[in-house]
């Protein structure tokens, strides 16, 4: 691939991640609530997501998904279901006050609770793998395909998607404690949950 092609897909990309949606509100929840580790690890599990709509793209799950446009429909569904159940749980969960031993404990599940929320927002929007498909079409030739060059444009995926989100998350972090947005907690977290609320309505919406 020539550099040329090789920026015009990196700025593609970066546009792809900047543009708001459920991923960002899933990262500035954990960022915000859990701190930047919680943010960053569902900043990497997000890329592995994407990551991995890239290379199942090349593979050609996309067209499977395009001919069978049931199981299509039946994952977007499952997408607007999950992020309704996201929106839900933040917005029934009560702020407590932990302990030092409560924080030490909780740690390790933050962390795994944001890098499964992470993964999961990404991989349940099966209009990655379309997008994906529709874009490296303009870069490539099946033909003329190799191991090297799918490798390169999926880890351009990755590595594009993890900085942004990574930055996205940093910043987030940065602000709450600049700003004593912790206090503001319970206000803030009914703002995401309503987010969550809006983009499951939106999902069905576009889907019907």
């Amino acid at each position: 691939m020539e550099l040329s092609a090789w920026l015009s897909l990196a700025l593609i990309c970066t546009l792809g991640a900047m543009s708001p949606g459920p991923s960002l509100a899933v990262v500035l929840k954990h960022s915000m609530n859990s701190g930047p580790a919680a943010g960053i690890s569902a900043s990497i599990a997000h890329a592995f997501g994407v990551g991995s709509y890239a290379a199942l793209s090349v593979l050609g799950l996309a067209s499977l998904i395009a001919q069978f446009p049931t199981v299509y429909t039946l994952l977007l569904y499952f997408g607007a279901a999950y992020l309704a159940y996201l929106g839900f749980k933040i917005l029934t969960c009560k702020p407590s006050e932990l302990n030092g031993s409560e924080v030490i404990n909780k740690t390790t599940t933050d962390w795994l609770s944001a890098a499964r929320e992470g993964f999961t927002v990404a991989f349940v929007n099966p209009k990655t793998a379309i997008f994906f498909v529709a874009l490296f079409s303009q870069f490539i030739d099946p033909d003329a395909m190799t191991f090297t060059l799918a490798f390169l444009m999926c880890f351009t995926v990755f590595i594009i998607d993890a900085i942004w989100f990574v930055l996205v998350s940093v910043a987030a972090s940065s602000a709450t404690k600049r700003f004593d947005l912790g206090s503001k907690q319970g206000v803030i977290s009914k703002v995401l949950g309503i987010a969550f609320m809006l983009l499951a309505l939106r999902v069905l919406y576009q889907t019907f």
